[in-house]
């Protein structure tokens, strides 16, 4: 939800573009999670945690570039240190929940 909300924001400041990048990226990281909860096989959890994972690297790098460019002059660190959190917690699920080959 942190996520909209700092899209409604951006949003307001006219900020449309990266704002955009940010909530397709950030919604998807929590979308693959609920699909990765409702997966049939360990591989399809897998599968999509990774997705998700990757999503927590796309979105930290919108917000990074809002920062950086100063677009919208906002504190980003509280949003930086969430999707950091995300990241650290979707890596350690993607390496433990790796299939055997």
């Amino acid at each position: 939800m942190k996520v909209v909300q700092l899209y409604k924001v951006l949003y307001q400041q006219k900020e449309f573009v990266l704002s955009k990048q940010l909530l397709r990226s950030g919604t998807s990281i929590g979308a693959n999670v609920e699909e990765a909860l409702a997966a049939q096989t360990r591989k399809e959890f897998h599968s999509k945690m990774t997705i998700a994972f990757k999503e927590t690297r796309e979105t930290r790098y919108w917000l990074k570039l809002l920062k950086v460019s100063e677009l919208v002059k906002l504190d980003y660190s509280t949003y930086l240190n969430d999707v950091d959190e995300l990241n650290r917690i979707l890596s350690s699920i993607t390496k433990s929940t790796k299939p055997e080959r």
